[in-house]
This record gives C-alpha cells, sequence and structure tokens, in this order.
C-alpha cells in the first residue's frame, strides 16, 4: 500500500475494518513473539525440571529491562512518527529512525552491562536461593548478551507498525519466534545431559534474536519508503516528544519488573519454594493472554495517532470504541479456559500434580477479572497515542508501586489469608488500575469533544 493510500486508510476506512486491518497481523505476529518465553518455560518445565522451570520463571522479570527499553524508544518513536505523518511533517519523520538507532545503541550497551555483571543480586531479590538461584543467573546472563539484538529488533519493528505494516512486521518478528520455537529444544537436549539445558534455551534465544535484528536492518537500509535512516545521531526536537511518551512505555515494562519481583519474594515469604513456581506459571500464562491484547494496541496506535494529528476528533473515539469492543472479546477467549480448566493451564509448566492441585483456586481468582483487561490496554494506547504520555505514566506508575507493593504487603496480613492474600492483592490492584485508567480516558474524550 502506498504512503498516501495508508494514510488515507486510517482515516477513512470503516474502524471495525480498520480494526481488523491493523490489529489481525499485529495480534498474529505478538502471539508468535510471545512464544518466546511462554515456549523457554514450558521446555524447561517438560524438558528438564520443576525447578528449572522456577528458574526460568524468576529470571523473566528481569528481561523487562530489555522490553523496557524497546518498548520506550520503539512506541515513543512510532507515536512521533504516526502524528508526524497525519500533520505532513515530513522533516521529523527523516529524523526518528536515526535518533532510534542511536538511543537503543547507548541504552543496550548499559542494559548489557547491568544484565551481566548485577544478575545474581538482582534475583536474590525474588527470594531465590540454591540451585533454582544459580540456575536463573546463568539463564539471565546470556539473555542479557543479546540485549542489541532484542532492542532493536523490537523497537524497529514498532516503527514499522506505526506505519502501518503490520504484515511484514509480523512476518520478520514472527519468524524468529518460530526459529527460537524449533532452536531451543534442540540446544536443550543437545546440553541437557551436562546439566547445562537452560543455557542451552537462553542461546537458542540470543540466536534466534540476533537474525530477527538482521532482518530489520536489512528492510530499514534496502526497503522502507518512509521513516529512511538518513543519519545516526540524536536529535533533541524527537528524542523529547520519544521521551514523553515512551516513558511510559519503558515505565509498565520496567515497573513490572518490580511488581513481579516483589511478588516472587512474598510467594518465598508466606508459601515457599512450591508457591513461586505456581506465580511463574500464572503469571506466564496470563503475560502470554496479554499478548493479543497488546497486538491489537499496536492496532490502535497508528488509528487514533493519525486521526488525532489530522483533528478527526469524532473519529478518534469511533476507533476507540471499536477496539474496546474488540479487545474484550479477546479477553473472552483466554478468560473462558482460565475457569473452565485451570488445571490444563498450570499442567503445561509444571509437571508435579500435587503443586497443580494446590494452586487451583488461587488461579481461577487471579484470573477472574482478566475479562476487563482489555480496557485497561486499549486506555493506555490511548493516552500514548494522542501525546498524553504523562497521563498514561501515572496509570502505568499506579499499578506497581502505588498499589501493587503495598497491597502485596499488607493484603496477607489485614485479612489472615497468608499466600491466598497475595494472590488477592494482586486482583484487588488491577481493578483498581482500571478504574483509574477508565476515567483518564473518559476525561480526554471530553476535552477532545469541546475543541471538536
Amino acid at each position: 500500500m502506498k504512503e498516501n493510500d495508508r494514510k488515507r486508510f486510517l482515516l477513512e476506512a470503516n474502524p471495525a475494518r480498520l480494526m481488523v486491518s491493523l490489529s489481525l497481523p499485529a495480534i498474529i505476529g505478538m502471539v508468535v513473539i510471545g512464544l518466546y518465553t511462554f515456549v523457554d518455560a514450558i521446555y524447561a518445565g517438560q524438558l528438564i525440571s520443576t525447578d528449572a522451570m522456577g528458574a526460568v520463571s524468576i529470571a523473566y522479570p528481569f528481561t523487562f529491562i530489555n522490553t523496557g527499553v524497546a518498548s520506550g524508544i520503539g512506541m515513543g518513536s512510532a507515536s512521533v512518527l504516526s502524528r508526524a505523518i497525519g500533520a505532513g511533517n515530513q522533516k521529523k519523520v527523516d529524523r526518528i529512525m536515526g535518533n532510534l538507532v542511536a538511543a537503543v545503541i547507548l541504552a543496550s550497551i548499559a542494559t548489557t552491562i547491568i544484565g551481566i555483571a548485577f544478575a545474581r543480586p538482582l534475583l536474590s531479590l525474588t527470594g531465590a536461593e540454591g540451585a533454582m538461584l544459580d540456575s536463573a543467573v546463568s539463564y539471565m546472563q546470556i539473555i542479557f548478551i543479546g540485549s542489541l539484538f532484542v532492542n532493536f529488533a523490537q523497537s524497529s519493528n514498532m516503527i514499522m507498525r506505526g506505519e502501518g505494516i503490520m504484515v511484514k512486521a509480523m512476518i520478520i518478528m514472527g519468524g524468529g519466534a518460530i526459529l527460537n520455537m524449533v532452536l531451543s529444544p534442540l540446544f536443550i537436549l543437545a546440553v541437557r545431559d551436562m546439566g547445562l539445558g537452560l543455557q542451552g534455551a537462553a542461546t537458542a534465544t540470543v540466536l534466534s534474536q540476533f537474525i530477527q535484528a538482521i532482518a530489520m536492518l536489512v528492510w530499514f537500509l534496502k526497503f522502507e519508503k518512509v521513516a529512511l535512516i538518513h543519519r545516526v545521531a540524536f536529535s533533541g526536537e524527537v528524542m523529547a516528544e520519544v521521551a514523553k511518551v515512551g516513558a511510559s512505555a519503558m515505565l509498565m515494562q520496567v515497573l513490572t519488573l518490580v511488581q513481579q519481583a516483589v511478588l516472587y519474594r512474598a510467594a518465598a515469604t508466606w508459601g515457599g519454594p512450591e508457591w513461586q513456581v505456581l506465580f511463574g506459571a500464572a503469571l506466564r500464562i496470563q503475560a502470554f493472554a496479554f499478548i493479543p491484547l497488546w497486538g491489537m494496541s499496536n492496532g490502535l496506535q497508528p488509528a487514533v495517532g493519525t486521526n488525532f494529528g489530522a483533528r478527526r476528533f469524532q473519529r478518534v473515539k469511533k476507533v476507540m470504541g471499536t477496539f474496546c469492543l474488540g479487545a474484550t472479546t479477546l479477553c473472552l477467549l483466554f478468560w473462558v479456559p482460565a475457569m473452565v480448566v485451570p488445571d490444563a493451564l498450570l499442567s503445561l509448566f509444571i509437571t508435579d500434580p500435587g503443586i497443580v492441585t494446590l494452586g487451583i483456586g488461587d488461579f481461577r481468582m487471579f484470573f477472574a477479572p482478566f475479562i476487563l483487561y482489555g480496557l485497561m490496554i486499549m486506555a493506555i494506547t490511548y493516552l500514548q497515542s494522542v501525546g498524553e504520555g504523562g497521563k498514561a505514566a501515572i496509570l502505568t506508575m499506579a499499578r506497581p508501586l502505588v498499589l501493587f507493593v503495598p497491597m502485596v504487603l499488607l493484603v496477607p496480613i489485614v485479612t489472615g489469608l497468608g499466600i491466598h492474600g497475595v494472590w488477592l492483592a494482586c486482583v484487588v490492584t488491577d481493578v483498581l488500575v482500571l478504574a483509574v485508567g477508565l476515567a483518564l480516558v473518559l476525561s480526554s474524550l471530553r476535552k477532545m469533544g469541546r475543541v471538536a
């Protein structure tokens, strides 16, 4: 689709058609991408041991350092790009990719050093000990060797999606994820008998991310038509806008790290290693269920951003309503199995039926409000897309710091529920965050209505 045709499509197509066209490729692509860590945890649990799955699970939150970098730079740049395209500001468009590459290189050097040098003290914050901690350290150090690859691949792919080039973006990222799904069990089995199964899984992931990064570099050097890499350099004007919008995306990922580290420590304090394993499985299932919602948010971002940039505010409202309905429908696809067959979902990661049975009731409670989470994700994405990154940052900070940490510390004590109170704290936090998010979006829409 030519650029003028793509812009016309974003500004004029039926909102439902726009949602399907923009979201479906992104959803498929991100689901495949999400299989990276989802499959690593399954392989660790099924091919190595329950403890190995626990090690991957406690290491997983710290990969949000890289995810935060990629999301902050990528989503911030994509938001700037969409609005610049809508406003016809070609000069700004031409500076976006050079700024992205410079920012990714600098941030990736920092995250690689932090991830390798401080792996053990960081992972100790989760309450992990002994062999589980040792395995998690080895896994995490290898993963952080690939920081530059994953950060460039993911952030530049967000630029493609910000332009509405969803199918090609899906193919590139999905191809890398499929490669990881193939390589991971091969690498695990090749070195498992030497006690290096987790290291094999991590190596397969880094290799797959390297190939993805090469594919994205080739795209922007040879095939990109709009956001070309003219010069690798920081642009003060572009970086300021990227930081304003991308800060909320980065905070969401990095503070999720804080949230999950606190959660694993609470599980160790109130329950023990088996409850850490249960939370690891539950969080993996929830994270995977969130992925299609983030895919839909990738469709919402260019749709809202371009129309907002063109000052078509009534259309912004119609698009937002359509995407919220679609996101709620997606939630049902995961909510129903979680309510009906929670044991089957937990058994994907945990081979010990006793541990699975122990967590069924709490897992149901944990997943109960998921049916409403689509509205929360659309709310955050909407605020980012219209340049209200400050409000989105408030929302993302409220969940892990203002609400979650106090809830996890207090609810088990106040209610006398112990480990079950830790699960309840997660539910209460998310319901409150949803209420705040909807209030912020409704306030923004009312202001938009007065401007229109």
